[in-house]
């Protein structure tokens, strides 16, 4: 249980949710935590709960349900207590204590829950559960609502209709909070902080002639994760030293990590259940060669082209746009791609011959999931145009991107990924190079909260020669 936020903030998101479920007839949502998952024969994986329930209740027990109906009610069923268990697992906050902590009406006994829920479901309009995320939940809501049918000839009226309830907690999601934006903040300067003591290593290392390997920067990360109170890493660390930065999602292996060669670190932690997510490339010795400086300059020049481009009333595409803009005039004063083919940057994007080194997007939304929920179109707007992409020759739906609001949390995150190829200069082969910050918009422009790891290639060297 998140004792660092009061229980009212949870209870006003759930009042938001009644609110909505209360702009149709009679109707009643239905959220339960994640699953405990078996790692191996007698040990579970690491428990992580679900974000939509912790959305709503702050509340880190597994086997657990939350019920929200249309006129404010909000009902948790929980583990019981049960000494013996608790001996073994850990302590249980158990129904009796639940709505004192945790703000609900009221609390029963997980155990109770397939009498309980038709009860709750009964002479109701709608069912709202979250579709597509929970395994076999669309089953146990068929189980509730057959037993809420077997009622009918005492006068008991079935559910007619079921809705998604994503959409709705996907919109509140997508604006943090005064208190959210602080634990994000939070988050960002530990994972900071991590990245900081990670290249140092790399480079203090080397210097003493010692053999660096990729799980070695990994667990300099971890360490300064743990170190500082965060849970758990967000997502699995990046740690690709050299030619493995050209694989995307690389994880942090037992690859060597060499003096001359770049390393890129895309790692960051999760604290009191919302994620931080920064990308830093570095050179393993704390020196830029030529070409990885000419490359790395470019990249963080599109980045600061995307900065400049999040602000509030822009488009979620607009730092996208901005990027690839930058991107695709360096790409041709390096000689990456030929000035023959693509006599300039509106042809290099319209023809999409960037894609070669960049093919991925600028940016994701970023909360409580490292990839977080909310739509990247705008609601409510309409109009559709298309286009055929140039390289599959797909036909792609082209819709209005999200306007950008205060409190929306994002990543920037440009990259430059040069493999060899017929065509590419040699110098440039096996440079991998992205740098992420995560952006708060705010009414002027955004606020990045990941900057206390440098980004600068000046400050990267002096900060390794410290």
């Amino acid at each position: 249980m998140n004792t660092a936020v009061p229980a009212s903030v949870y209870a006003q998101r759930r009042a938001r949710v009644a609110a909505e479920l209360a702009k149709e007839a009679a109707s009643v949502a239905i959220v339960p935590t994640a699953p405990e998952r078996a790692r191996n024969r007698d040990s579970d994986f690491l428990y992580r709960h679900d974000s939509y329930f912790y959305y709503l209740t702050g509340f880190t027990e597994p086997n657990a349900w939350l019920v929200i109906t249309s006129d404010g009610q909000s009902t948790l069923f929980c583990q019981p207590k049960d000494l013996e268990r608790e001996i073994w697992d850990g302590f249980r906050l158990g129904p009796d204590a639940a709505p004192a902590a945790l703000g609900v009406d009221a609390a029963h006994s997980v155990a109770t829950l397939d009498t309980q829920l038709p009860k709750l479901l009964e002479n109701r309009h709608t069912v709202c559960y979250p579709f597509a995320i929970h395994k076999g939940l669309e089953s146990q809501v068929d189980g509730w609502l057959q037993a809420v049918r077997a009622r009918v000839r005492f006068g008991a009226q079935c559910p007619e209709r079921q809705r998604d309830l994503c959409g709705v907690l996907d919109e509140m999601r997508l604006i943090k909070d005064a208190t959210e934006q602080a634990t994000m903040r939070r988050a960002a300067q530990i994972s900071a902080e991590a990245h900081i003591r990670a290249m140092q290593l790399s480079a203090r290392m080397l210097r003493a002639g010692q053999d660096v390997r990729e799980y070695h920067l990994d667990a300099e990360l971890l360490h300064e994760f743990r170190r500082q109170g965060s849970q758990y890493p967000a997502y699995s660390s990046i740690v690709a030293a050299g030619g493995n930065a050209c694989v995307l999602h690389y994880r942090a292996d037992t690859a060597p990590v060499r003096s001359g060669e770049l390393v890129l670190i895309d790692a960051g932690c999760e604290l009191d259940g919302y994620a931080s997510d920064i990308t830093r490339t570095f050179p393993a010795n704390g020196q830029f060669t030529g070409p990885q400086r000419a490359l790395y300059d470019l990249v963080l020049a599109s980045q600061d082209a995307a900065v400049a481009a999040t602000k509030a009333g822009a488009r979620f595409v607009d730092p996208h746009d901005a990027t690839v803009k930058v991107l695709a005039q360096g790409l041709l004063d390096l000689g990456l791609v030929d000035k023959n083919k693509h006599g300039n940057a509106q042809d290099v994007i319209e023809q999409r011959a960037y894609f070669q080194f960049y093919m991925h997007r600028t940016g994701h939304w970023l909360g409580m999931d490292v990839h977080d929920c909310g739509s990247y179109v705008e609601p409510g707007e309409q109009g559709t145009s298309e286009r055929k992409d140039p390289l599959s020759g797909e036909t792609i739906v082209n819709r209005p991107s999200r306007i950008l609001r205060p409190g929306m949390v994002l990543t920037i995150e440009p990259g430059l990924y040069v493999r060899p190829a017929e065509g590419v200069p040699e110098q440039f082969h096996h440079i991998g190079i992205r740098i992420e910050d995560d952006a708060i918009v705010t009414e002027t422009g955004c606020e990045l909260i990941s900057r206390g790891v440098p980004v600068k290639a000046d400050e990267i060297e002096a900060l390794m020669r410290a």
